[in-house]
């Protein structure tokens, strides 16, 4: 019986690629090897480089699966292909996440986690204002029911919102908003709707930043969306050991999910089913105004 193929190659948007080691195992637990992901990645390209594109990313590399020693890469390497489009933002010069040949590029170097920008990298203007719901035990009933207060707060608030889960242990709800905005508008209205919350629910939720303050609450993560910080992109995998993804829900999802089922094996199905439940984010179409929060903000 012939040895298996130590590389493959791929030609994507013009570009051949070569897949080296593609027998390796980067979630070994989950049975994940290096072509099952890249395999992963081609099926999800299109819904995650749609929310992707044009933001500046970050990756986690693991260079020898999730198991073993990882850094994270803002700077594009010199090594890099030329093709590979690039911006530069305070001295670091980003990839940008805009095409099939990149996401495989990077892949076959070991980026198992890619993490974007809340703003394009042309400019500093927000694309949405969202919420990180971090939890601090490993009770998701916890995110479930907080996810659901800061909905029915949204939803009084006619602003339209979008959830996923972060890939690991909370979810992240997203509401796409007019492009004319700054982050400290958006960091005011994040403030007040948080602190809002944690004053009707003190025992629940907190706004406390210091881990070792915050007891069981939940923390609700306005601070995260600023200008050059990223969270997890829709559909990025996680180095986690079951190989989850985050994951785009439905609103009536949620309080009967839990963030393992949402695998690199599972999420292709779903996508297949369910289509990109993330694409409203991204749509001009969707995009609300904050004028009245801010002006009841000012009015105070």
């Amino acid at each position: 019986m012939a040895a298996p193929t130590k590389e493959y190659e791929l030609t994507i948007d013009g570009h051949t690629l070569s897949i080296t080691n593609p027998y390796k195992p980067l979630w070994p637990d989950a049975e994940v090897t290096k072509l099952d992901y890249i395999r992963y990645l081609l099926i999800v390209a299109k819904p995650m480089l749609a929310y992707a594109k044009d933001r500046l990313l970050t990756v986690i590399r693991y260079p020898h699966g999730i198991t073993d020693k990882h850094f994270y890469q803002k700077n594009t390497p010199e090594y890099a292909p030329a093709w590979i489009q690039t911006h530069t933002w305070e001295n670091v010069r980003y990839a940008l996440c805009n095409n099939e040949a990149t996401l495989i590029w990077m892949a076959n170097q070991a980026a198992l986690e890619w993490h974007v920008s809340f703003h394009l990298a042309k400019n500093e203007i927000p694309t949405e204002l969202v919420f990180d719901l971090d939890p601090s035990t490993d009770d998701f009933s916890v995110v479930i029911q907080s996810a659901m207060l800061v909905k029915e707060l949204l939803d009084e608030l006619h602003l339209p919102s979008y959830v996923k889960t972060s890939g690991s242990s909370g979810l992240q709800i997203y509401v796409p908003i007019e492009l004319r905005y700054t982050f400290e508008q958006t960091r005011q209205v994040g403030f007040f709707l948080a602190s809002y919350l944690v004053s009707k629910h003190p025992e629940l939720l907190t706004i406390e930043r210091m881990v070792k303050n915050r007891g069981s609450k939940l923390y609700i993560d306005y601070l995260q969306h600023w200008r050059g910080k990223t969270l997890p992109a829709p559909y990025s995998p996680r180095a986690k050991e079951k190989a989850t993804v985050s994951t785009p829900l439905k609103w009536e999802e949620v309080p009967h999910i839990h963030p393992t089922a949402f695998t690199i094996h599972t999420v292709p199905e779903r996508l297949q089913t369910l289509g990109d439940l993330f694409s409203p984010v991204s749509s001009p179409h969707s995009r609300v105004s904050l004028d009245s929060v801010l002006s009841f903000l000012q009015s105070r």
